[in-house]
């Protein structure tokens, strides 16, 4: 499924962006902090719209949950970084803000009636079985939204949706007929599945070593770094009224309800207490790094010396990455932010990457060897066994019947049914991207009468991913794109 997605990213994510309106309940999921260039204001701006860090941070949220949803919740942040998903959720924004140019330059616009029909349709709001306003108050508050952010999303969503209604894409009847008479195509085959179980693999040195040699380069051990670090410990003062209520009036807008109201002084002396504290904690983590700097810390002040490197790292990957631009001519990091502790890092020492002996990466290069081996066996195997071979005869089945494969899980039996039927050859074999490898005979083939009803629209809807893909690349022509971002 990966490879696939991978494959099929570009036609994938023009879907998700068209498709997605305001989508709730997809948690938060966050990265490091990036540099900037002058536009402090904005990762990148498209035109004459503007985007922002917070909209790049809740688009990468919801490309990950629904990818979540799609790997059935085994979908991670190594999956997330082999997919790109930081650069697809800027990607959609930009993508996004192209449309939005245009809809300006038609002076189109979204008024509030609109906006509330849109939200009253939405399921996740409904209270036995109609939209209700506490309701949807509660359900944004859980999923830290305004209602001002939330309803500026969906009337941009509801926006492109009108502005794309002008530029309609419709399929025509010899173009249905086409695609129905490819669907309606129904063969009976006769099939074999053969997995790596069906070969063994040996795994001596005699035969582990040569192959390592071929590719040492490629088993490095890791970079780590010794560092010394301060742990600045938090500042719990008491403040008097006239401190709280100095603080309170200058930075009001810092302290609201789930409904976005200004909290009373008096109710919200806690929430003060707690930033004025934060803030303190802050300062005297910049004060201990300038000392530490100076060579000047006072007496007392605890240092941990530590070896970290990306298998032993008791911090977090943003640190590690931080502390890996640090040298010994400029060593010091300021205070980093992790898990609301502020720590403060010294460079002591770098210990570059070598490449590992032989008996280090032994037991890296056996799964290695044994996958590459296994396939080629395998492969020799299908070679052998597809000319002449017994298995399970099905019935008629088109490409969408991988249910009636019994031998293949779904995913595979879709992969292969669509590699079979783009097949010239009657007989022959379709190696699968989890390495099996399926014989196959075609022994009849015929042409189902039954019209294939449920295609929904499948012709229209490839029209529209290469209709939009063609919009986009016109309007990137027709309107500047600048990122202010880095790292992605």
């Amino acid at each position: 499924m990966i490879t696939w997605m991978q494959r099929h990213k570009k036609y994938l994510i023009v879907t998700i962006w068209i498709s997605t309106i305001a989508f709730v309940g997809a948690g938060f999921v966050g990265w490091g902090q990036y540099s900037y260039g002058d536009k402090a204001g904005a990762v990148a701006k498209v035109g004459e719209i503007e985007i922002t860090m917070g909209e790049l941070q809740k688009t990468y949220s919801r490309l990950y949950t629904q990818y979540n949803q799609m790997f059935q919740g085994n979908f991670d942040e190594e999956k997330a970084k082999s997919f790109g998903l930081k650069s697809q959720a800027l990607g959609q924004l930009t993508d996004q803000a192209l449309v939005l140019n245009l809809a300006s330059s038609y002076d189109l616009r979204v008024n509030d009636d609109e906006l509330l029909a849109e939200i009253k349709t939405q399921e996740y709001f409904f209270k036995d079985g109609v939209f209700d306003k506490e309701t949807y108050k509660q359900v944004l508050s859980r999923n830290n939204l305004s209602i001002q952010d939330y309803e500026t999303d969906v009337k941009k969503q509801l926006l492109i949706q009108k502005t794309l209604k002008l530029l309609p894409v419709e399929s025509t009847p010899s173009e249905d007929d086409i695609f129905s008479t490819l669907t309606r195509i129904a063969d009976k085959i006769n099939y074999k599945v053969l997995s790596d179980a069906m070969v063994e693999v040996g795994t001596s040195d005699e035969v582990i070593k040569p192959f390592w040699e071929t590719m040492q380069q490629n088993f490095m051990t890791e970079v780590s770094y010794d560092v010394r670090a301060i742990h600045q410990e938090k500042v719990t003062a008491s403040y008097d009224e006239a401190k709280l209520s100095e603080y309170y009036n200058d930075n009001k807008t810092h302290f609201k309800d789930a409904e976005e109201k200004i909290i009373p002084f008096e109710n919200a002396k806690d929430a003060i207490t707690a930033e004025l504290n934060e803030k303190a904690t802050k300062n005297e983590s910049l004060k201990t790094y300038i000392a530490h700097k100076k060579g000047k810390l006072p007496e007392g002040t605890q240092i941990q010396t530590l070896t970290i490197s990306a298998s032993n790292n008791p911090y977090n990957a943003e640190t590690l990455e931080e502390i890996s631009k640090l040298s010994l001519e400029s060593p010091y990091l300021k205070p980093v932010l992790i898990n609301n502790e502020y720590y403060t890092f010294e460079l002591i020492k770098i210990t570059p990457s070598v490449a590992k002996t032989y008996e280090e990466a032994r037991n890296e290069v056996i799964p290695l060897y044994v996958s590459q081996q296994k396939k080629e066996k395998l492969l020799a195997l299908a070679e052998k066994l597809y000319v002449a071979f017994e298995g399970t005869t099905t019935d008629f089945i088109t490409s969408k019947d991988a249910a009636k494969i019994s031998d293949l899980n779904l995913e595979e039996a879709n992969e292969f049914l669509m590699q079979l039927f783009n097949q010239q050859q009657k007989i022959g074999y379709i190696a699968l991207n989890n390495g099996k490898i399926v014989l196959y005979n075609i022994l009849e083939q015929k042409l189902l009468d039954k019209l294939d009803n449920g295609q929904d629209n499948s012709i229209l809807k490839i029209k529209n991913a290469m209709f939009n893909e063609g919009l986009i690349k016109a309007l990137q022509n027709k309107y500047q794109t600048e990122i202010f971002i880095q790292g992605l």
